[in-house]
Formats: C-alpha cells, sequence, structure tokens
C-alpha cells in the first residue's frame, strides 16, 4: 500500500479494503465540502459586496443569519433522517426501500418549508426585533429577510433532495448547485447592489434577491438530478407519494431528536447573537465579520460529516460496523490534518481577513484577536463535527440533543453573558464561551462513540 495514505488508515485494518474506504470518503468528502464551503459564501459575498454601503448595512444582514438558520434548522433536522435511513438502505441494496423514503421525505420537506418560511415571512418584524436590532438596523434587516425567505423555500427543498443524492453516493449534484447558486448571487449582487449596466441600485434589498436567485436556481438544479437515468434515486409519479407509517416512522424518529438538537443549537446561537447585538452597531459588526470568515471554517468540516453520515449508514446497512469505524478514523484524521492547515492560516492572516471587510482600525484590531480565540476552538470543532456525523449517520441522535441543549443553550450563552459584561471583556468574551462550547461538545461526542452503542442500532 502507498505509504503516503497509511497515516490516515486506522492500525489493523485490511490495506486494500482501507485504501478503497479512504478513497470512497475522499470521493464523498470534497464535494460535500466545496458545497458546504459555498453554503457559507452566500452570506460572506454579501456581506463583503454590502460593506461598501458601512457597518450598520453588514450589522442588517448579520442580524438576519439567526432567524434565517432557525428555518433552516427544520428541514436540517429532517435531511439527518433522510440521510441515516436512505444510506442504510442503500447499503443493503434496497433501493425501491430507498426511493420510497425519498419521495416521502421530499413531500414533508415542501410542506415544512412552506409553513415555516410563511411564518417567518408574515412575522418578520417581531422576529428581527427579537434578534437585537437597532432602530438603525430593523428596516433593512426586514427586508433583507423577507426576500431571503422566499428564496429559501425552493433552498430547503433543494438541501433534502441533495441529503438524498449523498447517501447515494452522489455528492457532486450538490457541489454544482451550489457553486451555481452563488455564481448569480455574485452576479446579481454586483448588478443591483449599486446599480450597474442599467439595472436598479437596490444596495441591501439588491444583496437579497441576489440570494433568492439563486436558491431558486439551485432547486431547479437539484430536482433535474432526480429525473437523470443514471441516478440510483428517480423521482416517479407511478410509485405512490401517500405517507407511509412503515416508511416515515423510522425517518421521523431520527428526525425528531435531530430536531431537538437543531432546536437547542438555534435557540444557543440565537441567544449568543443576542448579547453580541447589545454591544452596540459597531460592536455586532465587528463580531459579524469574524462569523462570516468562521462560518466558512465550520463549512470545511461539514462535508467530512456528512461522508461520515452517509458512509457509516451505508455500511451498518451492509452489516459491516467495522467498515463504519474505519470510514470515522479516516474522515477524523483527514480534518485533523485541515484543521493544523487552517489554525495557521487563520493565525497569520488574520488582519488581512479582517480588512476584506473594512478599514476601521478598532475592528481589525478587535478582529484579529477573535480570529486567534477562533483558531484555538478549530480542532476541537475538527473532532466534533465527524463524530456528531458519524453518531447520525447511525441514527444515534437521542444524546447529541442533550450535548446541544447542555453546552450550546445553556452553558455558551451563559458564560458568554459572564464573560461580555460583568467581566468586562466585551465582544471577545463570547468568543471564549464558543471555544469552551466546541471543546466540551467534542469531548462528549467522542465518549459516546467510544461506547460503540451507536452499532446496534437498527433500522
Amino acid at each position: 500500500m502507498n505509504l503516503k495514505l497509511q497515516p490516515f488508515l486506522p492500525s489493523g485494518f485490511d490495506p486494500q479494503e482501507g485504501k478503497h474506504l479512504l478513497k470512497e470518503t475522499i470521493d464523498l468528502a470534497w464535494p460535500a465540502t466545496v458545497e458546504s464551503i459555498f453554503v457559507g459564501l452566500a452570506s460572506l459575498v454579501d456581506t463583503i459586496m454590502v460593506s461598501a454601503l458601512g457597518t450598520t448595512a453588514i450589522a442588517a444582514i448579520g442580524l438576519t443569519n439567526q432567524p434565517k438558520f432557525i428555518a433552516i434548522a427544520f428541514i436540517a433536522s429532517l435531511n439527518v433522517g433522510i440521510t441515516a435511513i436512505i444510506s442504510r438502505r442503500i447499503g443493503a441494496n434496497r433501493l425501491d426501500d430507498a426511493n420510497a423514503c425519498l419521495r416521502q421525505s421530499l413531500l414533508m420537506s415542501v410542506l415544512i418549508s412552506a409553513l415555516v418560511c410563511g411564518l417567518s415571512f408574515l412575522f418578520a418584524r417581531p422576529y428581527i426585533q427579537f434578534a437585537g436590532a437597532q432602530a438603525d438596523t430593523i428596516e433593512l434587516a426586514v427586508q433583507y429577510f423577507r426576500i431571503v425567505i422566499i428564496g429559501q423555500f425552493f433552498g430547503n427543498i433543494g438541501m433534502t433532495i441533495n441529503a438524498a443524492q449523498r447517501c447515494a453516493g452522489n455528492s457532486k449534484i450538490s457541489m454544482r448547485t451550489n457553486l451555481a447558486a452563488n455564481g448569480i448571487n455574485v452576479i446579481f449582487n454586483y448588478l443591483l447592489i449599486g446599480g450597474h449596466f442599467g439595472f436598479p441600485r437596490l444596495e441591501v434589498a439588491g444583496a437579497a434577491i441576489a440570494t433568492a436567485l439563486g436558491c431558486f436556481i439551485a432547486f431547479l438544479m437539484s430536482v433535474q438530478s432526480l429525473v437523470s437515468p443514471k441516478s440510483k434515486l428517480r423521482l416517479t409519479l407511478k410509485e405512490s407519494w401517500l405517507p407511509s407509517r412503515e416508511v416515515l416512522a423510522p425517518v421521523g424518529e431520527i428526525s425528531f431528536s435531530a430536531f431537538v438538537e437543531q432546536l437547542c443549537m438555534r435557540l444557543g446561537f440565537f441567544l449568543y447573537a443576542l448579547i453580541v447585538a447589545g454591544l452596540g452597531t459597531k460592536m455586532f459588526a465587528t463580531h459579524q465579520i469574524c462569523m462570516n470568515i468562521c462560518n466558512i471554517c465550520f463549512s470545511c468540516y461539514d462535508g467530512f460529516a456528512a461522508a461520515a453520515a452517509a458512509l457509516v449508514g451505508q455500511n451498518l446497512g451492509r452489516k459491516r460496523s467495522d467498515r463504519a469505524e474505519c470510514v470515522t478514523v479516516i474522515c477524523n484524521r483527514l480534518a485533523m490534518t485541515m484543521a493544523i492547515l487552517m489554525v495557521a492560516g487563520l493565525i497569520l492572516f488574520r488582519a488581512p481577513l479582517i480588512q476584506m471587510f473594512t478599514a476601521d482600525p478598532e475592528i481589525i484590531q478587535l478582529g484579529s484577536w477573535i480570529m486567534i480565540l477562533f483558531a484555538l476552538s478549530v480542532p476541537s470543532l475538527s473532532a466534533m463535527t465527524v463524530y456528531g456525523g458519524a453518531l447520525r449517520g447511525a441514527g444515534d441522535t437521542r444524546l447529541i440533543a442533550v450535548y446541544a441543549l447542555i453546552s450550546t443553550t445553556i452553558i455558551r450563552p451563559a458564560l458568554s453573558w459572564l464573560l461580555c459584561y460583568p467581566v468586562g471583556l466585551g465582544v471577545i468574551g463570547p468568543w471564549i464561551g464558543l471555544l469552551v462550547d466546541f471543546v466540551l461538545r467534542f469531548l462528549l461526542c467522542r465518549r459516546r462513540y467510544r461506547t460503540g452503542l451507536w452499532k446496534q442500532r437498527v433500522y
């Protein structure tokens, strides 16, 4: 076996099979990673291109992030259940059952997205006010959010399709859809924010329209992938779309725990953002600039988590828990290699990264300190994300929800508030809270994984 591959494989595992698993993992992980990065780039691009309008515009867009992510949380939870069940059905070579699960889950995705995005649109103003909007940001934030949430309806359905396709080993479709979405976003940002080539100057509203258009184009591409004769997963009107307890019960069981986890995390993130918003527009803009950079870093590990979830599910469906363990080791080692490079990059280029958004010396100085704090949290983030992906792929989601409640909903906001206000660290305090949250969840997820109980779940 090639000596260059040995560091990424667990000891004692068959070298040839390990080499095959490594290739399979990389083939699945890299498109998923690129996809996640481009999802994160959507908000980053909007922030960079709107930054010329000032810190108020940056803060306004930043205020919509947590409300938007809460709307996405419902579908993200459903997609966890879809991933666990469809990957097992494909691993067991039960393609008819996998397609039945896709049809019924897609129907649920449409209904949930319509309800959540509709309510978010109707109650946008109180929603954004609760998120901490100040008098100078509320109108811009509501305008941006209402447009973006229309596009997110289509984006959510596309996410469900892409999650299912990833289970079948087709992670490139999600990469292509997000590349297209971000290309559309960048082009129409340029045309609509500043009003170029005869297009109207819409500023923040223009950025929102560009994002919504990107989501719609990505949705169309995702749907098209399900009518391709080359796809294992295909939509057809000949088969039943009616909800079936037999099909949806296992998806619902896993998704419910995943929803509790998402709810806990989003509530924690919401409280976290609310704490920082209380510091004022300039400090929130500093926080938002750093968070946009860090979201790209988060996205790098989402690809490894997605690969771990899909391949762990497939191999448990094949009754090969040893291969599932090998996949987790491979994903961890690949992700940790990336983490080492990322830590170096964040520390060495911390100031230039902040200067992409602003020339304000106060924001650059504070942001540079935040980048160092975040760099320290990256190794824990890396391992936590992979272990979490493996556990979700196995359908072992209940305790992950408990960990999110303890660490992200309670400890992170409480510690952030304590350090931010009574201790007086300002915007630095919440980033120490984030570091503690990542370390704690990593330790808890690793402990759960090492019990091996996830291998005993049957669906």
